[in-house]
């Protein structure tokens, strides 16, 4: 198996099995397959689709390419994830409330993608405010005080990190199986038993049109319920 027999198949608008995925999602992280690589497979993503079954089989992968947390000593732990947008600041609002209602909250964010507005960007404008925390002051936080908001640490799904870097340079952001796939991979990584998800979808939002804002949805759905 090598990179460029899967490139090429994906090129050709063949479905890429679970061995495949989770090669290119080890060899990338470990460095092995180049960066140039890398963007024609996700370049080939975005332009012919992904399955719910490739979907959710990078989103796996991506989870594991480094520590998954568990969190169930917490009870039912929240996360969010929201799509963005320019204005976007629902995680600043929404996950104090719900961890001042006694409900636990661990969340890693990301920082902006394309134009949309990123949690961990608005989150280091507060002096003092240390997004970079290892995954024990994570637990520890979330357990102690109720919630913790941070950035992807180097360990929690870092395969998702450089993908996700990459995307944004390679004009491959507005892809729903990538999008979905970076989102659950996350969210899987770190540990959390319940995730609500806010998919907006207005002008300068990344999902301008109601019917593509649906499919993503569904797409979350599937994803969810095949990687339980």
């Amino acid at each position: 198996m090598n990179i460029l027999e899967i490139i090429a198949k994906k090129r050709d608008k063949q479905e890429l099995n679970k061995d495949e995925i989770e090669f290119f999602i080890k060899e990338y992280t470990q460095n092995k397959i180049t960066d140039y690589q890398a963007a024609a497979l996700l370049m080939a993503i975005y332009i012919n689709g992904a399955s719910i079954e490739e979907t959710t089989n990078l989103s796996i992968a991506m989870a594991h390419s480094g520590d998954v947390l568990d969190l169930s000593s917490l009870g039912n732990v929240v996360d969010k994830h929201s799509t963005g947008g320019v204005g976007d600041k629902i995680t600043l609002i929404l996950m104090p409330i719900i961890a001042s209602l006694g409900i636990p909250v661990a969340k890693m964010s990301g920082r902006g993608l394309g134009f949309t507005g990123g949690t961990v960007d608005k989150l280091e404008s507060i002096p003092g405010y240390n997004t970079s925390i290892s995954t024990e002051e994570f637990i520890k936080n979330t357990k102690e005080i109720g919630i913790s908001l941070i950035a992807q640490t180097l360990n929690l799904a870092p395969a998702d990190k450089k993908i996700y870097a990459l995307r944004d340079t390679i004009a491959c952001v507005e892809s729903i199986p990538l999008i979905a796939s970076s989102i659950m991979s996350k969210k899987i990584a770190a540990g959390a038993s319940k995730i609500v998800l806010d998919v907006t979808v207005r002008k300068w939002c990344i999902y301008e049109k109601q019917r593509r804002c649906n499919k993503t949805c569904k797409n979350y759905e599937k994803n969810r319920k095949i990687s339980r």
